[in-house]
């Protein structure tokens, strides 16, 4: 399995069918026959439903139906030489008419006004953004297998377009091995005598991966949103409103490693990168935490590495401490060698005394501390520090105070008695809203607390909403 699911990787991620280059081709057509037709096909639907999971089955099972056809042409015994480079030459034409059934991506028609390999490289390069909030919804055991004994094959399309859509910034070898596990076990449990018996005993031995997958899938996710600098920023936010009673020097090392991590997991083509760093990671969270929060103690007890993972990532903020004010770091603090630790400092510093989800905290801290940076690189730092400070310093005040009121009561009710407190504030603020005017406002408002209100909020959508929260409030 493993020698098969290095080339299965090569493919994917070298996967420029589009560029027509003989080292191209020889790689594919060496893949296409260690893998075989339907193990190359399988591989192409994970891959392109991972690469455009806002595209629909028909649009990704079309371009994979395209590319395993022009493969197997192209790598046949006595193939006209040419044929690779023509033939991905036509799917690239073909990908520019208007009434192309492949996956839809705005950039298409920018790629489409270039001529030749740099269109090919263009159209290679296209991919949808992370698909943060999954919709795969897995059916009931009886439901599988009715569809199963119908048609096996279409119903493991199904599911390879369905799951690697919905969780597609996992590590491609994890949603290689979870969804071969999974289709192995709904082969096994729809012909067994016993399915009921079959499929729970299959669940309990799958659990372990599966935890892996989707735990790395939501890390990963907002890896590629944030980047690796970001990223850092968001650990180091998290950590800090967990445990605001640490030491910088408790949980900065933890936000720096899984950093770390993700930059050599999220896009490894190791078998394992995940499985064997994950768990090395939550030893030091216990090291580090485990005595300075009675909840992180807990945390460490549960028996295996990717139970105390899940865990602490959903580990709720805790309340933050009663400190003094903060100043933002100065001219000295960030104009010297001690720059990115200045930043760190001040990023602890806030966290810890501030109660508003780490997706507000990051979207406005970046642009603060870059705009302080920048007055380093003028002829008078010292001026600019002093003229743009007090203003910066307003305006990150304001933005917190706005992000607290659009989560106010969230994290400390059931939706049902948030929704009932927010109601209750709403009414208060327009007195002359209608019962069904009231109402919108409610669910419009508790919808995008549910999504964006919590400590581990998709960076993409949430960012798009505050900005949408905001100009509400500035206007109300």
């Amino acid at each position: 399995m493993k020698s098969v699911l290095v080339l299965l990787l090569a493919f994917a991620f070298g996967h420029a069918l589009e560029r027509g280059r003989d080292y191209e081709k020889d790689k594919v057509c060496s893949e296409l026959a260690m893998l075989g037709k339907d193990d190359f096909r399988s591989l192409s639907l994970i891959a392109y439903s991972r690469k455009f999971p806002r595209s629909t089955f028909e649009q990704v099972s079309q371009l994979v139906k395209e590319v395993v056809s022009l493969t197997e042409e192209c790598c046949a015994e006595g193939a006209d030489p040419n044929c690779y480079d023509t033939r991905t030459s036509e799917l690239s034409m073909k990908s520019c008419q208007s009434d192309a059934p492949f996956p839809v991506h705005p950039g298409t028609s920018e790629c489409c006004t270039k001529e030749g390999l740099e269109r090919k490289l263009c159209m290679a390069a296209l991919s949808h953004q992370p698909q943060e909030f999954p919709t795969y919804v897995e059916p009931t055991n009886d439901e599988i297998c009715e569809v199963f004994r119908k048609d096996p094959k279409g119903f493991a399309d199904q599911f390879l377009y369905e799951y690697s859509s919905s969780y597609g910034q996992a590590p491609l070898p994890l949603l290689v091995a979870y969804t071969k596990s999974y289709l192995s076990m709904v082969g096994s449990c729809c012909t067994s005598e016993s399915p009921t018996v079959c499929f729970l005993k299959e669940r309990l031995q799958m659990k372990q991966l599966s935890l892996l997958t989707t735990m790395s899938n939501r890390v990963c996710s907002q890896y590629a949103a944030y980047g690796k600098e970001k990223s850092k920023l968001s650990h180091l936010i998290k950590l800090t409103q967990k445990v605001p009673t640490a030491n910088l020097e408790n949980v900065l090392p933890l936000a720096e490693d899984l950093t770390e991590i993700l930059s050599r997991c999220c896009e490894s083509t190791s078998e394992d990168c995940m499985a064997r760093e994950l768990p090395e990671h939550t030893i030091k969270i216990c090291q580090n935490l485990s005595k300075k929060n009675s909840k992180f103690e807990e945390c460490c007890q549960e028996n295996t590495p990717m139970n105390i993972f899940m865990c602490t990532y959903f580990m709720p903020a805790a309340e933050p401490l009663q400190l003094p004010a903060i100043k933002l770091p100065t001219n000295k603090d960030l104009c010297g060698q001690s720059t990115t630790q200045a930043m760190d400092q001040y990023t602890f510093e806030l966290s810890r005394r501030t109660h508003v989800p780490e997706v507000f905290l990051s979207k406005v801290l970046e642009p603060t501390l870059k705009t302080l940076r920048e007055c380093c690189d003028t002829q008078d730092s010292v001026t600019c520090f002093s003229t743009q400070s007090p203003q910066l310093k307003r305006q990150l005040t304001s933005y917190i105070e706005k992000g607290q009121e659009m989560c106010a009561d969230y994290s400390e009710n059931t939706f049902t008695e948030y929704k009932k407190k927010l109601a209750e504030r709403l009414s208060t603020k327009t007195p002359n809203a209608s019962p069904a005017e009231l109402e919108d406002m409610v669910d419009k408002h508790s919808d995008f607390a549910s999504k964006c209100c919590s400590i581990n909020s998709p960076p993409l959508y949430c960012s798009s909403q505050i900005d949408a929260e905001m100009r509400d409030i500035l206007q109300s």
